[in-house]
């Protein structure tokens, strides 16, 4: 059985460069996707989707459309990433956080562009995540993500609809903060399945605590402490990207980010409490399976009290006297109702001491 520890290392091996390489170099992930480009050309009259892009795609529109979208999912094509960053002029640290996934949540502002990291849970039901890199400037946002699936279906459809929209008539910057958002967004639906899951196994102790119980909950507050490291940094990555005064980030839109601000600030509240609940969880797991060992000892205590005394009468009558040499030697081994006589006499004694146990309450 592979361990967690374990498993976290086999997750981070490879994502990095080797020691003392030059800053900015691109090392893919021996268990990177291929590489698909998704190319999304916007303004308020029109929109073109073009899927399995290519770059002759993307130079034969670049500065033709007011926004362009390139959403790239996939980092196994070095070569395709780097080009891309050729025609948008991105920063190399920037790409080589691209490449190097597990990057905590950040914002990065350069001379024409910024650099937002981002992490989402893409599978809840095997708690697996990725990170989300979203660059923008003044007509451009380019999304990279390890695999195809996101939480854009909703930008998408709002894009695509012909009625008149914020994300068709506003510029990058708009587009970048509603994909942010999304992301943010999608975290709600994760945490409340937790809270869900934490529900079921406190209804699950009260009812019967079972040692398999323990580990379910091991399990689950180290799911919660990984939200907890995915969704703390947010707030300050987003509060960053409030605070600058880049010309290419409109002060319209920083007003919808700080209600992004406030969806952070939640889900982190919603963590905490969580977590709050989990441990307190284990800790009633802690004491019900003492309680419930506790209960089991003095049943068995009591019980052994019991036949302490039919064991000792049990133990004398059976010695080998012998009535005819004195009759202090047991003369009730001649008795004709002798054995019945015992058994009754037996079986009152452990009724007057069940009793008399539930009468002092240790029953």
């Amino acid at each position: 059985m592979v361990k967690a520890g374990e498993k976290r290392r086999r997750a981070f091996k490879g994502r990095r460069p080797p020691v003392g390489a030059s800053p900015g170099t691109l090392i893919a992930d021996p268990a990177a996707l291929p590489t698909r480009l998704t190319l999304t050309l916007i303004s308020p009259e029109k929109l073109r989707v073009i899927r399995d892009a290519s770059l002759e795609d993307l130079a034969g529109n670049l500065g033709h459309w007011p926004v362009i979208w390139l959403d790239c999912a996939g980092l196994a094509d070095i070569r395709l990433i780097e080009e891309i960053g050729s025609t948008f002029g991105l920063h190399p640290l920037a790409l080589e956080d691209v490449v190097n996934t597990g990057q905590r949540p950040k914002v990065d502002f350069y001379d024409d562009h910024a650099f937002v990291t981002l992490s989402m849970v893409d599978d809840p039901a095997i708690h697996r995540c990725e990170q989300m890199a979203v660059f923008f400037g003044s007509n451009f946002v380019l999304t990279f993500q390890e695999r195809e699936g996101d939480p854009f279906d909703a930008v998408r459809k709002r894009i695509e609809s012909p009625a008149q929209n914020r994300l068709r008539a506003r510029g990058a910057d708009y587009l970048a903060y509603a994909l942010i958002d999304a992301i943010v967004d999608s975290y709600f639906p994760v945490i409340e399945a937790a809270a869900d899951a934490t529900d079921r196994l406190e209804d699950e102790m009260v009812r019967s605590p079972r040692k398999e119980q323990m580990r379910e909950l091991q399990q689950m507050r180290r799911y919660l402490n990984m939200l907890k490291g995915m969704v703390w940094p947010l707030r300050d990555a987003l509060a960053t990207l409030i605070r600058n005064e880049a010309p290419y980030l409109q002060a319209e839109t920083k007003i919808f980010l700080n209600d992004t601000i406030d969806h952070a600030i939640r889900l982190i509240q919603m963590v905490e409490t969580e977590r709050d609940v989990m441990t307190g969880l284990v800790e009633m797991h802690l004491s019900l399976s003492q309680a419930r060992t506790n209960e089991v000892i003095s049943l068995l205590t009591i019980v052994s009290a019991i036949f302490i005394p039919l064991t000792f009468l049990v133990g004398v009558w059976g010695m080998n006297f012998d009535p005819e040499a004195s009759p202090w030697n047991m003369p009730e081994l001649r008795s004709y109702y002798g054995y019945p006589a015992a058994l009754l006499f037996m079986l009152v004694l452990a009724i007057g001491m069940y009793a008399f146990f539930k009468w002092k309450k240790w029953l």
